[in-house]
């Protein structure tokens, strides 16, 4: 009989233990559960909810179908908007329309513009043309330029042809340069060859220097290489190398070379030493 009463207040301490663990585990549950029930997903389970947290899930519920009807969502209940809410997201909705009229986004409804809005959409879209028109972008319908927008865009174009020939970018068309525009363009064309010449780029044409450039040139790439064997780039051509300068780079490379050997740091040719510098080289323990 003892023994039986030992185990049951064994088994009562047990379940005490016990207790807290299971306060927490449901306590963490129902958290869990309050904030899907505020974000709104499946998981949600209400029956679990007290009555205060029953409100402020309804408040969050009707906060984010506030939202989904001002971002234009498909989930939006405007049944379920107060009247004040109805009433700005109309305000919202039709500025918004007006702008995407105004903007020429398909999403556009000029029926439900005023008759103002619809004159200022209509202007916009005559300017957005013209624009486009002058710029030889976008949907330009010449169609809709009047004789005056007709001569302003074509100045703007033969403009904007001259700036893209000058450049060397865009679609330059030489046929419609003026004589003077023609020789503007010559000039530039020149200049830029010259350049790209001097430069040693790719889009050089040396057929097209005189004689001065193109000595200017070949010195000018002369010293480029001369410039990569010092610094032992790989673009080093040593064959357009002057005698003079191919000594004098050998007679560099000796000292460097030297200078490794003798200090133990950096690449030493042993091979490439003097007697006198192997010498002393043995002589520092390198």
């Amino acid at each position: 009989m003892q023994a039986l009463l030992q185990k049951c207040l064994w088994a009562q301490v047990a379940c005490l233990g016990l207790w807290p663990i299971l306060v927490l585990a449901q306590s963490s549950d129902l958290a869990q559960n309050l904030e899907a029930c505020r974000a709104g997903r499946e998981t949600c389970e209400r029956s679990k909810l007290t009555q205060s947290e029953s409100a402020n899930v309804a408040l969050a519920d009707h906060a984010r179908n506030v939202a989904n009807c001002r971002n234009g969502y498909a989930s939006c209940d405007r049944s379920k908007l107060s009247r004040p809410e109805s009433i700005a997201l109309a305000v919202a909705d039709h500025q918004s329309n007006v702008s995407a009229c105004e903007g020429g986004m398909q999403s556009c409804d000029r029926s439900k513009l005023t008759p103002s809005e619809a004159r200022d959409s209509s202007l916009a879209e005559r300017q957005r043309n013209i624009a486009d028109c002058k710029q030889g972008v976008g949907a330009c319908d010449h169609s809709k330029l009047s004789p005056s927008e007709v001569t302003q865009v074509n100045t703007a174009r033969r403009q904007l042809n001259a700036s893209d020939c000058k450049n060397g970018g865009g679609l330059c068309d030489h046929s419609n340069l003026s004589p003077s525009e023609t020789k503007e363009v010559a000039t530039a064309e020149h200049q830029r060859n010259l350049q790209n010449c001097a430069s040693g780029w790719d889009d050089c044409d040396r057929s097209q220097l005189t004689p001065s450039e193109a000595e200017r040139t070949a010195s000018a790439e002369h010293q480029r290489n001369l410039s990569a064997c010092k610094e032992g780039q790989e673009t080093c051509n040593y064959s357009m190398l002057t005698s003079v300068e191919a000594k004098g780079l050998a007679d560099t490379e000796h000292k460097r070379n030297y200078a490794a050997c003798l200090k133990g740091y950096g690449y030493c040719d042993a091979s490439r030493l003097t007697a006198e510098e192997t010498r002393s080289v043995q002589t520092k323990g390198h």
